[in-house]
Protein backbone atom coordinates (compact mmCIF):
# COMPACT_ATOMS: atom_id res chain seq x y z
CA UNK A 1 0.00 0.00 0.00
CA UNK A 2 1.31 3.38 -0.85
CA UNK A 3 0.81 6.29 1.61
CA UNK A 4 0.42 9.54 0.66
CA UNK A 5 4.58 10.53 1.57
CA UNK A 6 7.13 8.39 1.63
CA UNK A 7 9.97 9.20 2.63
CA UNK A 8 13.66 7.71 1.87
CA UNK A 9 16.36 8.11 4.31
CA UNK A 10 19.68 9.27 2.85
CA UNK A 11 22.68 7.35 3.00
CA UNK A 12 24.09 10.92 4.73
CA UNK A 13 21.76 11.99 7.24
CA UNK A 14 21.12 15.82 6.88
CA UNK A 15 18.88 18.12 7.82
CA UNK A 16 14.91 18.36 6.40
CA UNK A 17 13.21 21.33 5.12
CA UNK A 18 10.05 21.98 5.83
CA UNK A 19 8.57 20.50 2.65
CA UNK A 20 10.89 17.00 3.92
CA UNK A 21 12.78 17.55 0.58
CA UNK A 22 16.28 15.68 1.68
CA UNK A 23 17.69 16.67 -1.92
CA UNK A 24 17.89 20.47 -1.52
CA UNK A 25 17.28 23.40 0.29
CA UNK A 26 15.09 25.78 -1.50
CA UNK A 27 16.69 29.26 -1.48
CA UNK A 28 14.45 31.75 0.70
CA UNK A 29 14.98 35.02 -0.82
CA UNK A 30 13.31 35.94 -3.64
CA UNK A 31 13.96 39.59 -4.75
CA UNK A 32 17.19 41.73 -4.65
CA UNK A 33 19.08 38.24 -4.65
CA UNK A 34 20.48 36.42 -7.42
CA UNK A 35 17.44 33.35 -6.88
CA UNK A 36 15.54 31.66 -9.89
CA UNK A 37 12.97 33.58 -9.35
CA UNK A 38 11.96 36.21 -12.61
CA UNK A 39 9.21 38.67 -13.64
CA UNK A 40 9.18 38.30 -17.49
CA UNK A 41 6.97 38.13 -20.72
CA UNK A 42 7.23 34.82 -20.89
CA UNK A 43 8.30 32.06 -19.47
CA UNK A 44 11.67 32.25 -18.25
CA UNK A 45 14.33 33.30 -19.56
CA UNK A 46 15.47 36.57 -18.05
CA UNK A 47 17.58 38.30 -15.86
CA UNK A 48 16.72 39.98 -13.16
CA UNK A 49 17.63 43.43 -12.11
CA UNK A 50 18.23 45.38 -8.99
CA UNK A 51 14.54 45.78 -8.08
CA UNK A 52 13.41 42.49 -8.81
CA UNK A 53 12.53 43.64 -12.66
CA UNK A 54 13.82 41.08 -15.21
CA UNK A 55 16.08 42.30 -18.61
CA UNK A 56 15.31 39.81 -21.10
CA UNK A 57 18.65 38.57 -22.18
CA UNK A 58 18.07 34.80 -22.74
CA UNK A 59 19.57 33.56 -19.64
CA UNK A 60 18.89 32.99 -16.36
CA UNK A 61 20.67 33.26 -13.01
CA UNK A 62 22.28 30.15 -11.05
CA UNK A 63 24.07 29.71 -8.10
CA UNK A 64 27.30 27.74 -8.20
CA UNK A 65 25.72 24.83 -6.68
CA UNK A 66 22.97 25.13 -8.69
CA UNK A 67 24.81 24.90 -12.03
CA UNK A 68 26.96 22.06 -10.48
CA UNK A 69 23.67 20.08 -10.25
CA UNK A 70 23.37 19.94 -14.32
CA UNK A 71 21.07 20.53 -16.68
CA UNK A 72 18.55 18.00 -15.67
CA UNK A 73 15.64 17.20 -12.89
CA UNK A 74 17.37 14.38 -11.90
CA UNK A 75 19.03 15.30 -8.35
CA UNK A 76 22.14 13.16 -6.97
CA UNK A 77 20.30 12.33 -4.02
CA UNK A 78 17.07 10.94 -3.14
CA UNK A 79 13.74 12.51 -3.67
CA UNK A 80 10.15 12.49 -1.35
CA UNK A 81 8.12 10.01 -2.84
CA UNK A 82 4.46 11.60 -3.25
CA UNK A 83 1.12 9.47 -4.20
CA UNK A 84 -1.18 11.38 -6.40
CA UNK A 85 -3.80 11.61 -3.55
CA UNK A 86 -1.10 13.84 -1.62
CA UNK A 87 -0.78 15.84 -4.47
CA UNK A 88 -4.12 16.77 -5.72
CA UNK A 89 -4.82 18.21 -1.82
CA UNK A 90 -2.24 20.58 -2.71
CA UNK A 91 -4.52 22.94 -5.34
CA UNK A 92 -5.08 25.99 -3.59
CA UNK A 93 -3.98 29.42 -4.22
CA UNK A 94 -1.86 29.48 -1.46
CA UNK A 95 -1.08 25.65 -1.46
CA UNK A 96 -0.01 24.80 -5.22
CA UNK A 97 2.23 21.79 -6.59
CA UNK A 98 2.36 20.21 -9.72
CA UNK A 99 3.62 17.56 -11.35
CA UNK A 100 5.87 18.18 -14.72
CA UNK A 101 7.81 14.74 -15.94
CA UNK A 102 7.29 13.25 -12.92
CA UNK A 103 8.75 15.62 -10.70
CA UNK A 104 7.03 17.35 -8.36
CA UNK A 105 6.89 21.02 -7.50
CA UNK A 106 6.00 23.51 -5.17
CA UNK A 107 5.52 26.60 -6.92
CA UNK A 108 3.21 28.92 -4.33
CA UNK A 109 6.07 30.98 -3.90
CA UNK A 110 6.78 31.38 -7.55
CA UNK A 111 3.43 31.88 -8.35
CA UNK A 112 2.79 35.60 -8.01
CA UNK A 113 6.08 35.99 -10.50
CA UNK A 114 5.28 33.67 -12.96
CA UNK A 115 5.78 35.58 -16.54
CA UNK A 116 2.33 34.34 -17.79
CA UNK A 117 0.43 35.78 -14.34
CA UNK A 118 0.03 33.49 -11.31
CA UNK A 119 -3.62 32.40 -12.55
CA UNK A 120 -2.00 30.13 -14.93
CA UNK A 121 -0.19 28.08 -12.00
CA UNK A 122 -2.95 27.75 -10.02
CA UNK A 123 -5.25 26.27 -13.34
CA UNK A 124 -3.30 23.35 -13.11
CA UNK A 125 -2.26 23.03 -9.12
CA UNK A 126 -2.61 19.56 -8.03
CA UNK A 127 -2.74 18.18 -11.21
CA UNK A 128 -0.03 17.04 -14.04
CA UNK A 129 1.34 19.66 -16.03
CA UNK A 130 3.87 17.75 -18.07
CA UNK A 131 2.18 18.84 -21.41
CA UNK A 132 1.17 22.46 -20.96
CA UNK A 133 4.54 22.81 -19.48
CA UNK A 134 6.15 22.11 -22.81
CA UNK A 135 3.24 23.26 -25.32
CA UNK A 136 4.13 27.12 -23.51
CA UNK A 137 8.07 26.92 -23.22
CA UNK A 138 10.45 27.98 -25.80
CA UNK A 139 12.98 27.71 -24.17
CA UNK A 140 12.15 24.41 -22.54
CA UNK A 141 15.90 24.11 -20.80
CA UNK A 142 15.96 27.60 -19.45
CA UNK A 143 12.26 26.88 -18.08
CA UNK A 144 13.95 23.89 -16.29
CA UNK A 145 16.46 25.72 -14.20
CA UNK A 146 13.81 27.77 -12.58
CA UNK A 147 11.96 24.91 -11.84
CA UNK A 148 14.80 23.24 -9.96
CA UNK A 149 14.69 25.21 -6.40
CA UNK A 150 11.27 25.00 -6.40
CA UNK A 151 11.43 20.73 -6.77
CA UNK A 152 10.02 18.81 -3.49
CA UNK A 153 9.84 15.34 -4.85
CA UNK A 154 8.78 12.67 -7.37
CA UNK A 155 5.81 10.33 -8.11
CA UNK A 156 6.42 7.23 -6.20
CA UNK A 157 7.02 4.30 -8.47
CA UNK A 158 3.88 2.68 -8.49
CA UNK A 159 2.21 5.94 -9.42
CA UNK A 160 1.20 6.14 -13.35
CA UNK A 161 2.58 9.63 -15.04
CA UNK A 162 -0.50 11.33 -14.53
CA UNK A 163 -3.57 11.32 -12.94
CA UNK A 164 -5.67 7.80 -13.15
CA UNK A 165 -8.73 9.35 -14.77
CA UNK A 166 -6.47 10.46 -18.12
CA UNK A 167 -5.77 7.89 -20.53
CA UNK A 168 -2.29 6.94 -20.86
CA UNK A 169 -2.06 5.71 -23.91
CA UNK A 170 -3.90 8.92 -25.50
CA UNK A 171 -1.06 10.88 -23.28
CA UNK A 172 1.51 9.23 -24.97
CA UNK A 173 0.62 9.38 -28.43
CA UNK A 174 0.06 12.99 -28.07
CA UNK A 175 3.74 13.41 -26.60
CA UNK A 176 4.98 11.13 -29.35
CA UNK A 177 3.45 13.29 -31.93
CA UNK A 178 5.10 16.23 -30.62
CA UNK A 179 8.68 14.65 -30.39
CA UNK A 180 7.59 13.30 -34.47
CA UNK A 181 6.57 17.29 -35.26
CA UNK A 182 10.25 18.50 -33.85
CA UNK A 183 12.26 15.88 -35.77
CA UNK A 184 10.28 17.46 -38.88
CA UNK A 185 11.13 21.19 -37.90
CA UNK A 186 7.78 21.73 -37.62
CA UNK A 187 8.78 24.31 -35.17
CA UNK A 188 11.35 26.56 -36.96
CA UNK A 189 9.70 29.81 -38.83
CA UNK A 190 10.03 31.29 -42.10
CA UNK A 191 11.23 34.82 -41.22
CA UNK A 192 10.37 36.03 -44.79
CA UNK A 193 6.81 34.85 -44.26
CA UNK A 194 6.55 37.06 -41.02
CA UNK A 195 8.92 39.82 -42.60
CA UNK A 196 6.20 40.19 -45.62
CA UNK A 197 3.66 39.97 -43.33
CA UNK A 198 5.12 42.88 -41.02
CA UNK A 199 5.83 45.19 -44.51
CA UNK A 200 2.33 44.51 -45.01
CA UNK A 201 0.92 46.33 -42.37
CA UNK A 202 3.71 49.56 -42.52
CA UNK A 203 2.55 49.71 -46.27
CA UNK A 204 -1.06 50.40 -45.41
CA UNK A 205 -0.37 52.79 -42.77
CA UNK A 206 2.01 54.21 -44.98
CA UNK A 207 -0.65 54.21 -48.14
CA UNK A 208 -2.93 55.68 -45.05
CA UNK A 209 -0.93 58.80 -44.75
CA UNK A 210 -0.48 59.35 -48.55
CA UNK A 211 -3.67 59.17 -49.78
CA UNK A 212 -4.25 62.44 -46.73
CA UNK A 213 -1.26 64.21 -47.76
CA UNK A 214 -2.07 63.85 -51.87
CA UNK A 215 -5.72 64.57 -51.80
CA UNK A 216 -6.20 65.86 -48.37
CA UNK A 217 -8.94 65.11 -45.28
CA UNK A 218 -12.45 65.05 -46.95
CA UNK A 219 -15.01 62.69 -46.41
CA UNK A 220 -14.81 60.41 -49.00
CA UNK A 221 -10.54 60.01 -48.16
CA UNK A 222 -11.14 59.90 -44.45
CA UNK A 223 -13.54 56.61 -44.81
CA UNK A 224 -11.17 55.14 -47.35
CA UNK A 225 -7.98 55.41 -44.75
CA UNK A 226 -10.16 53.91 -42.03
CA UNK A 227 -10.74 51.06 -43.87
CA UNK A 228 -6.75 50.74 -44.70
CA UNK A 229 -5.85 51.11 -40.99
CA UNK A 230 -8.82 48.76 -40.24
CA UNK A 231 -7.12 46.19 -41.68
CA UNK A 232 -3.13 47.08 -40.76
CA UNK A 233 -4.92 47.18 -37.16
CA UNK A 234 -6.40 43.16 -37.44
CA UNK A 235 -3.19 42.46 -39.12
CA UNK A 236 -1.05 43.51 -36.33
CA UNK A 237 -3.64 41.91 -34.42
CA UNK A 238 -2.39 38.35 -35.79
CA UNK A 239 0.98 39.35 -35.67
CA UNK A 240 1.26 40.23 -32.06
CA UNK A 241 -0.42 36.99 -31.86
CA UNK A 242 2.31 34.99 -33.13
CA UNK A 243 4.70 36.71 -31.53
CA UNK A 244 3.49 36.54 -28.30
CA UNK A 245 3.36 32.93 -28.41
CA UNK A 246 7.22 33.22 -29.33
CA UNK A 247 6.70 31.76 -32.81
CA UNK A 248 8.69 33.75 -34.41
CA UNK A 249 12.25 33.58 -32.98
CA UNK A 250 14.16 30.94 -31.32
CA UNK A 251 15.04 32.95 -29.15
CA UNK A 252 12.48 34.43 -26.38
CA UNK A 253 13.81 37.68 -25.77
CA UNK A 254 14.01 38.56 -29.53
CA UNK A 255 9.61 37.42 -29.52
CA UNK A 256 9.14 39.55 -26.33
CA UNK A 257 10.86 42.62 -28.09
CA UNK A 258 8.67 42.19 -31.48
CA UNK A 259 5.99 41.63 -29.23
CA UNK A 260 5.86 44.72 -27.18
CA UNK A 261 7.02 46.61 -31.11
CA UNK A 262 3.83 44.86 -32.74
CA UNK A 263 1.67 44.97 -29.86
CA UNK A 264 2.12 48.40 -27.93
CA UNK A 265 3.57 50.25 -30.55
CA UNK A 266 1.62 49.07 -33.31
CA UNK A 267 -2.15 48.59 -31.37
CA UNK A 268 -1.57 50.97 -28.44
CA UNK A 269 -2.66 47.60 -25.89
CA UNK A 270 -0.26 46.04 -22.65
CA UNK A 271 2.07 42.93 -23.33
CA UNK A 272 1.06 42.20 -19.49
CA UNK A 273 -2.35 42.48 -19.54
CA UNK A 274 -2.32 40.18 -23.00
CA UNK A 275 -0.34 37.61 -21.52
CA UNK A 276 -1.92 37.12 -18.14
CA UNK A 277 -5.23 36.71 -20.06
CA UNK A 278 -4.58 34.62 -22.87
CA UNK A 279 -2.43 32.43 -21.36
CA UNK A 280 -5.51 31.31 -19.28
CA UNK A 281 -7.50 30.88 -22.27
CA UNK A 282 -4.55 28.73 -23.96
CA UNK A 283 -4.52 26.31 -20.90
CA UNK A 284 -7.82 26.28 -19.90
CA UNK A 285 -10.25 26.89 -22.91
CA UNK A 286 -13.63 26.91 -22.24
CA UNK A 287 -13.52 25.63 -18.59
CA UNK A 288 -15.74 27.84 -16.70
CA UNK A 289 -14.66 30.13 -14.60
CA UNK A 290 -10.90 29.76 -15.60
CA UNK A 291 -10.91 30.81 -18.81
CA UNK A 292 -11.44 34.64 -19.17
CA UNK A 293 -12.32 34.86 -22.55
CA UNK A 294 -15.88 32.76 -21.65
CA UNK A 295 -15.87 34.79 -18.41
CA UNK A 296 -17.71 37.80 -19.87
CA UNK A 297 -20.99 38.52 -17.59
CA UNK A 298 -23.47 40.04 -16.86
CA UNK A 299 -24.61 41.04 -20.71
CA UNK A 300 -23.42 37.52 -22.11
CA UNK A 301 -23.78 34.52 -20.40
CA UNK A 302 -22.22 31.71 -22.74
CA UNK A 303 -22.26 28.25 -22.71
CA UNK A 304 -25.00 25.76 -20.92
CA UNK A 305 -24.08 26.37 -17.11
CA UNK A 306 -23.81 30.17 -17.03
CA UNK A 307 -26.83 31.04 -18.12
CA UNK A 308 -28.78 28.90 -15.70
CA UNK A 309 -26.20 29.31 -12.76
CA UNK A 310 -26.88 33.58 -12.89
CA UNK A 311 -30.73 33.68 -13.36
CA UNK A 312 -31.06 31.51 -10.53
CA UNK A 313 -28.77 33.61 -8.46
CA UNK A 314 -30.67 36.54 -9.40
CA UNK A 315 -33.94 34.82 -8.81
CA UNK A 316 -32.97 34.35 -5.15
CA UNK A 317 -32.09 38.17 -4.80
CA UNK A 318 -35.66 38.46 -6.34
CA UNK A 319 -33.80 40.26 -9.38
CA UNK A 320 -37.00 39.71 -11.72
CA UNK A 321 -35.66 41.88 -14.29
CA UNK A 322 -34.44 38.57 -15.87
CA UNK A 323 -37.39 39.37 -18.55
CA UNK A 324 -35.29 41.19 -20.60
CA UNK A 325 -32.64 38.83 -21.22
CA UNK A 326 -34.77 37.18 -24.36
CA UNK A 327 -32.94 36.30 -27.30
CA UNK A 328 -33.95 39.28 -29.21
CA UNK A 329 -32.29 41.61 -26.04
CA UNK A 330 -29.14 39.25 -26.65
CA UNK A 331 -28.88 39.50 -30.59
CA UNK A 332 -28.97 43.51 -30.11
CA UNK A 333 -26.61 43.55 -27.67
CA UNK A 334 -24.49 41.34 -29.41
CA UNK A 335 -24.26 43.60 -32.72
CA UNK A 336 -24.58 46.78 -31.09
CA UNK A 337 -22.75 46.50 -28.04
CA UNK A 338 -20.06 43.38 -28.00
CA UNK A 339 -18.85 43.37 -31.25
CA UNK A 340 -18.00 46.50 -31.77
CA UNK A 341 -17.22 47.66 -28.51
CA UNK A 342 -15.08 45.02 -27.87
CA UNK A 343 -11.39 46.85 -28.91
CA UNK A 344 -12.46 49.89 -28.00
CA UNK A 345 -14.25 50.44 -24.73
CA UNK A 346 -13.30 46.75 -23.38
CA UNK A 347 -9.82 45.55 -24.30
CA UNK A 348 -8.69 49.12 -24.01
CA UNK A 349 -9.92 49.73 -20.51
CA UNK A 350 -8.90 46.59 -19.34
CA UNK A 351 -5.33 46.89 -20.78
CA UNK A 352 -5.01 50.51 -19.53
CA UNK A 353 -6.14 49.08 -15.56
CA UNK A 354 -3.66 46.76 -15.92
CA UNK A 355 -0.68 48.54 -16.86
CA UNK A 356 -1.76 51.35 -13.98
CA UNK A 357 -2.48 49.21 -11.02
CA UNK A 358 0.42 47.03 -12.59
CA UNK A 359 2.72 50.10 -13.02
CA UNK A 360 4.48 48.46 -15.80
CA UNK A 361 6.07 51.39 -16.60
CA UNK A 362 7.99 50.18 -20.05
CA UNK A 363 4.23 48.73 -21.62
CA UNK A 364 2.96 52.56 -20.72
CA UNK A 365 5.74 54.31 -22.59
CA UNK A 366 5.49 51.67 -25.10
CA UNK A 367 2.04 52.45 -25.52
CA UNK A 368 2.71 56.07 -25.10
CA UNK A 369 4.16 55.73 -28.08
CA UNK A 370 1.44 55.09 -30.16
CA UNK A 371 -0.66 57.82 -29.34
CA UNK A 372 2.54 59.83 -30.08
CA UNK A 373 2.68 58.68 -33.68
CA UNK A 374 -0.90 59.04 -34.72
CA UNK A 375 -0.72 62.77 -33.39
CA UNK A 376 2.72 62.99 -35.25
CA UNK A 377 0.92 61.81 -38.67
CA UNK A 378 -2.45 62.32 -38.53
CA UNK A 379 -2.64 65.25 -36.40
CA UNK A 380 -1.88 68.03 -38.86
CA UNK A 381 -4.39 66.99 -40.70
CA UNK A 382 -7.44 66.33 -38.43
CA UNK A 383 -5.97 67.81 -35.17
CA UNK A 384 -6.25 66.14 -31.47
CA UNK A 385 -9.67 65.67 -31.37
CA UNK A 386 -10.35 64.52 -34.71
CA UNK A 387 -6.93 62.39 -34.51
CA UNK A 388 -9.13 60.56 -31.49
CA UNK A 389 -12.07 60.12 -32.96
CA UNK A 390 -10.10 58.66 -35.79
CA UNK A 391 -8.23 55.77 -33.82
CA UNK A 392 -11.35 54.42 -31.99
CA UNK A 393 -13.24 54.81 -35.73
CA UNK A 394 -10.37 52.21 -36.39
CA UNK A 395 -10.50 50.24 -33.30
CA UNK A 396 -14.67 50.44 -33.37
CA UNK A 397 -14.20 48.77 -37.19
CA UNK A 398 -11.63 46.06 -35.77
CA UNK A 399 -13.63 44.94 -33.39
CA UNK A 400 -16.48 42.83 -34.96
CA UNK A 401 -13.45 41.38 -37.42
CA UNK A 402 -11.01 39.84 -34.29
CA UNK A 403 -13.88 39.24 -32.21
CA UNK A 404 -15.65 37.00 -34.46
CA UNK A 405 -12.62 35.10 -36.03
CA UNK A 406 -11.55 34.87 -32.21
CA UNK A 407 -14.93 33.27 -31.09
CA UNK A 408 -16.18 31.47 -33.68
CA UNK A 409 -13.38 28.49 -33.14
CA UNK A 410 -14.80 28.32 -29.00
CA UNK A 411 -18.39 29.69 -28.55
CA UNK A 412 -19.76 26.95 -30.10
CA UNK A 413 -17.60 24.33 -28.49
CA UNK A 414 -18.39 22.35 -25.49
CA UNK A 415 -17.94 24.36 -22.33
CA UNK A 416 -17.60 23.04 -18.75
CA UNK A 417 -16.44 23.41 -15.03
CA UNK A 418 -12.96 21.77 -14.74
CA UNK A 419 -13.37 18.10 -15.73
CA UNK A 420 -8.97 17.64 -15.62
CA UNK A 421 -8.30 15.69 -19.33
CA UNK A 422 -5.40 15.68 -20.33
CA UNK A 423 -3.90 18.35 -22.60
CA UNK A 424 -5.37 16.64 -26.13
CA UNK A 425 -9.28 16.12 -25.03
CA UNK A 426 -8.86 19.64 -23.37
CA UNK A 427 -7.72 21.09 -26.78
CA UNK A 428 -10.33 19.61 -29.06
CA UNK A 429 -13.30 19.81 -27.49
CA UNK A 430 -12.82 23.63 -26.62
CA UNK A 431 -11.98 24.48 -30.51
CA UNK A 432 -13.01 23.59 -33.72
CA UNK A 433 -11.14 24.50 -37.26
CA UNK A 434 -12.26 26.99 -40.27
CA UNK A 435 -11.76 25.31 -43.93
CA UNK A 436 -8.42 26.13 -45.52
CA UNK A 437 -7.78 28.89 -48.17
CA UNK A 438 -5.78 31.67 -48.87
CA UNK A 439 -8.36 34.18 -47.91
CA UNK A 440 -9.23 32.03 -44.98
CA UNK A 441 -5.77 32.01 -43.63
CA UNK A 442 -5.34 35.78 -44.26
CA UNK A 443 -8.13 36.90 -42.91
CA UNK A 444 -8.37 34.74 -39.91
CA UNK A 445 -4.16 35.26 -39.01
CA UNK A 446 -4.38 31.16 -39.86
CA UNK A 447 -6.71 31.33 -36.50
CA UNK A 448 -8.75 28.99 -38.98
CA UNK A 449 -6.41 25.53 -37.98
CA UNK A 450 -7.39 26.90 -34.08
CA UNK A 451 -6.66 23.73 -33.15
CA UNK A 452 -3.47 22.90 -34.34
CA UNK A 453 -2.57 26.61 -32.56
CA UNK A 454 -3.90 25.17 -28.97
CA UNK A 455 -2.17 21.90 -29.09
CA UNK A 456 1.55 23.74 -30.07
CA UNK A 457 1.14 27.43 -29.56
CA UNK A 458 4.77 27.79 -30.08
CA UNK A 459 4.44 26.50 -33.73
CA UNK A 460 4.45 29.04 -36.63
CA UNK A 461 1.36 29.67 -37.65
CA UNK A 462 2.68 28.83 -41.83
CA UNK A 463 3.03 25.24 -40.31
CA UNK A 464 -0.50 24.43 -39.31
CA UNK A 465 -1.64 23.16 -42.63
CA UNK A 466 0.99 20.50 -42.41
CA UNK A 467 0.59 18.90 -39.24
CA UNK A 468 -3.57 19.55 -39.09
CA UNK A 469 -3.56 15.65 -40.93
CA UNK A 470 -1.36 14.18 -37.97
CA UNK A 471 -3.60 15.93 -36.09
CA UNK A 472 -7.18 14.68 -37.04
CA UNK A 473 -5.48 11.02 -37.79
CA UNK A 474 -4.25 11.15 -33.78
CA UNK A 475 -8.10 12.38 -32.89
CA UNK A 476 -9.61 9.78 -35.04
CA UNK A 477 -7.74 7.04 -33.29
CA UNK A 478 -9.13 8.22 -30.19
CA UNK A 479 -12.63 8.98 -30.52
CA UNK A 480 -12.18 12.60 -30.52
CA UNK A 481 -14.32 15.08 -32.87
CA UNK A 482 -11.92 17.02 -35.01
CA UNK A 483 -14.77 19.92 -36.32
CA UNK A 484 -13.66 21.67 -39.05
CA UNK A 485 -16.02 23.81 -41.05
CA UNK A 486 -16.79 26.69 -43.78
CA UNK A 487 -15.81 30.18 -42.43
CA UNK A 488 -20.13 31.77 -43.06
CA UNK A 489 -21.17 28.16 -41.06
CA UNK A 490 -18.39 29.07 -38.25
CA UNK A 491 -20.26 32.65 -38.16
CA UNK A 492 -23.63 31.94 -38.29
CA UNK A 493 -22.50 29.15 -35.11
CA UNK A 494 -21.71 32.33 -32.90
CA UNK A 495 -24.84 33.87 -33.04
CA UNK A 496 -27.19 30.11 -33.00
CA UNK A 497 -24.89 29.45 -29.45
CA UNK A 498 -26.13 32.94 -28.16
CA UNK A 499 -29.54 32.05 -29.02
CA UNK A 500 -29.10 28.85 -27.42
CA UNK A 501 -28.18 30.41 -24.03
CA UNK A 502 -30.94 33.15 -24.10
CA UNK A 503 -33.47 30.51 -24.43
CA UNK A 504 -32.05 28.32 -21.53
CA UNK A 505 -31.48 31.82 -19.29
CA UNK A 506 -35.32 32.05 -20.15
CA UNK A 507 -36.38 28.18 -19.42
CA UNK A 508 -34.61 28.40 -16.08
CA UNK A 509 -36.26 31.34 -15.32
CA UNK A 510 -39.80 29.93 -16.26
CA UNK A 511 -39.31 27.08 -14.59
CA UNK A 512 -38.47 28.83 -10.97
Amino acid sequence: MIQSEVRIRSFRSQPRNPRGSVMMKIEEKHAGSGSLVGKTQLPLGEKHQANDKPEANGKAQVSPKQEADGNGDTPRKSLNLYSWQEIQRHNQETDQWLVINRKVYDVTSWADRHPGGRRVLNHYAGEDATDVFRAMHLEIDIARLYLKPLLIGELAPGEPSQERNKNAQLVEDFQELRRTLEAMNMFSANLGFFSLHLIQILILEALAWLMLWHFGNGWPITICISFLLTISQAQSSFLQHDTGHLSIFKKSKWNHLMHRFVMCHLKGLSVKWWNHRHFQHHTKPNIYPKDPDIDVGPLFLVGDLQPIKVCLELLAKRKHILLIYSTYFLLLLLFSVGLPLLMPVYFNLQSMQVMYLGRYWKDIVWVSSFYIRYFITFGPFYGIFGTVLLIYLVKFLESPWIACVTQMSHIPMKMSREENRDWLSTQVLATCNVEQSFFNDWFTGHLNFQIEHHLFPTMPRHNYQKVAPLVRSLCAKHGLQYVNKPILKAFGDIVRSLKKSAALWMDAYYET
